[in-house]
């Protein structure tokens, strides 16, 4: 099994980085492993992949149920997959600590990136450690805001009647695997309400909150080799591309997953 020749490594200030496993030699069985590393670690990095998109897929496919953003740009041959790219932009795109797709009522669990063309300069992916994010909150606030839920709308995507454009999600959400909790939270223009909370303040606390989970010294700042797929969990991660000063075109194929067995 994977977990006996599986070269395993912390990075910091958290996640996890595997080298000398190519994903298309993870089987269904190790899956439960793969899972448990996110789980208490938040994001996994595997080096030097020789997968391609099929392969990639597949790989995505035994953590769960593959679902797409819409409005997103699709991959030509791969529909489940979309496309993360500078190329031909005047302006670099903008970017902020978000959670994806947090505005439905199941959220995925994971997003993955592959590695495509990676710039000569610049273009890191940046996690926020949304499990030590909660853990350094006052334990007033824990105990005042113990079982509030906050409104996630969806900002920034076209409408569309196929896919959810908002949904209720507890502040404080606990993680199926771990049983840790995390701060459950997306950019502040996507998180609208506090249950209970008269709108203007719970917008304050909200935002309090956002920097609160972001401060620099527990981000872990990913910069892309070739050959990189770098998994994460959205429960208990934030994330954000670093697009200013990037010399070179950056693309990257995305897929995210919902696991409905740890629900």
């Amino acid at each position: 099994m994977v977990e006996k020749t599986i070269n395993f490594s912390k990075t910091s200030p958290f996640g996890s980085e595997i080298n000398g496993l190519n994903i298309t030699d993870v089987k269904a069985k190790d899956i439960d492993y793969l899972k448990n590393i996110l789980a208490h670690n938040g994001l996994i990095v595997f080096r030097q992949q020789t997968a391609n998109d099929r392969d990639f897929v597949d790989f995505l496919g035994r953590l769960g149920s593959l679902t797409f953003t819409i409005g997103e740009t699709p991959v030509a041959d791969r529909p489940e997959l979309n496309i993360v790219s500078n190329i031909g932009r005047t302006t670099p795109p903008r970017s902020v600590f978000h959670t994806d797709t947090s505005y439905i009522s199941q959220p995925p669990a994971f997003t993955a990136l592959r590695a495509v063309t990676i710039p000569t300069v610049g273009g890191e992916t940046l996690f926020s450690d949304q499990y030590r994010a909660y853990d350094t909150l006052p334990n007033t606030v824990k105990q005042q805001l113990a079982d509030v839920r906050v409104l996630h709308v969806a900002t920034g995507v076209s409408p569309d009647e196929r896919q959810e454009s908002q949904s209720w999600h507890p502040l404080f959400k606990l993680h199926p695997i771990s049983g840790r909790r995390s701060l459950f939270l997306s950019t502040p223009e996507r998180c609208q309400e506090i249950s209970g909370i008269a709108t203007d303040l719970a917008r304050r606390i909200l935002r309090l909150l956002y920097h609160h989970s972001i401060r620099h010294y527990r981000i872990y700042a990913h910069h892309w080799q070739p050959g990189d797929i770098l998994l994460w969990d959205n429960r208990c991660t934030m994330h954000r591309a670093a697009h200013a000063r990037v010399i070179g075109d950056r693309v990257l194929h995305r897929g995210i997953v919902i696991d409905r067995s740890a629900m």
